[in-house]
């Protein structure tokens, strides 16, 4: 069982930050949600004044057994081939991860095919999970295993300098895996939760909530046992991405979640450790169909709302200049008094 201690967040922090905002030459709250943020990080962090850069990202590859039943508009190889893709800085999540300045690290953590180049971290639990509509996915140990290879990365790449982490995914299939996790949590039905992942047709869509509906029947996965919920669904990604995510709590980093599968992998993490949402802010909101509902269940209103279903981390990446934006806000913003102007005698009013 993963085992951490995630420390309570700093409320008096936050109420700290929130009344020092106050002061700053602005009407109260003119700032919007960037004083939310600011607030949030203090209390994540425990400093008044906090700093979010650079931010580390962390993508994380692994097959699905699962593509095997036609869920993915892709063929599985193509896991590999973006691999290579994000290794020679092609990919989506390299463009935005060069312009926020972020440490970038790719992990194998279960890709099927061999994967040599030295630019991919190496940690392989197994070349790919088990399809688990006939079979679990993995083993515990396995599962186990590939939470702490995430808890391992997100430690090495704090210990690098991150102070923000942003965790993705690459894996055909994964968004078979995360819906029918989801579908374990909610009593939603299938059909608002299993979306069209990779851009399915309407017939193979009602296929794939055909194959996690049979899955689901099979398994009786419960998310009160979380390693043996992971074992029965997968996937080795997401796993991995959970373990990141308490890492950082654990640390006091704060966590800027991306779409569908991130927010899975936060509502895994928080099946081992409740308070790690905590520390966690939702960057955008997915089109994939079922990430409203996992949003609800873990009580998170998302910065952003671009249209985008790209996973990789990328929708946390464009999101992540407003953690620069509201650190700078507290950062370098003058006070009423430091700066010599009179308040206004009835709040939200300034004197000319």
């Amino acid at each position: 069982m993963m085992n951490v201690s995630i420390p309570p967040i700093r409320r008096e922090m936050a109420e700290q930050a929130r009344a020092y905002i106050d002061q700053l030459t602005k009407p109260p709250g003119s700032l919007g949600r960037l004083e939310d943020i600011a607030a949030e990080l203090a209390g994540m962090t425990g400093e008044l004044l906090p700093r979010v850069t650079p931010p580390g990202v962390l993508v994380f590859a692994a097959d699905h057994g699962v593509a095997a039943e036609g869920v993915s508009a892709y063929p599985a190889e193509v896991t590999a081939q973006m691999v290579s893709n994000f290794a020679n800085g092609g990919a989506a999540i390299n463009a935005f991860s060069r312009h926020i300045g972020a440490l970038l690290q790719v992990i194998d953590v279960g890709v099927a095919a061999p994967i040599a180049d030295e630019r991919v971290i190496q940690k392989k639990v197994r070349p790919g999970t088990n399809n688990f509509a006939t079979m679990e996915a993995m083993t515990m140990s396995e599962a186990e295993q590939a939470l702490h290879v995430g808890y391992e990365q997100a430690v090495s790449v704090i210990g690098q300098g991150g102070r923000t982490l942003i965790v993705g995914e690459m894996g055909i299939g994964n968004t078979t895996a995360a819906s029918a996790l989801l579908a374990t949590l909610t009593d939603e039905p299938l059909e608002r939760i299993v979306g069209k992942g990779s851009g399915i047709r309407e017939e193979r869509l009602a296929h794939k909530r055909d194959v996690i509906r049979r899955a689901l029947l099979l398994h009786q996965p419960d998310p009160a046992k979380p390693i043996e919920w992971l074992a029965k669904i997968g996937g080795l990604e997401i796993a991995a991405m959970a373990g990141a995510m308490l890492a950082a709590a654990e640390r006091r980093i704060p966590i800027l979640l991306d779409g569908f599968i991130c927010t899975v992998a936060a509502l895994v993490a928080r099946q081992f450790a409740p308070n790690v949402a905590e520390y966690m802010i939702a960057g955008h909101r997915s089109q994939e169909l079922g990430h409203d509902i996992a949003l609800r269940l873990l009580g998170k209103e998302p910065l952003l709302d671009l249209r985008m279903r790209l996973g990789e981390g990328s929708g946390a990446a464009v999101a992540f200049p407003l953690f620069v934006a509201a650190t700078a806000m507290v950062n370098e913003m003058a006070t009423f008094a430091s700066a010599g102007i009179s308040t206004g005698e009835e709040k939200g009013e300034k004197q000319a």
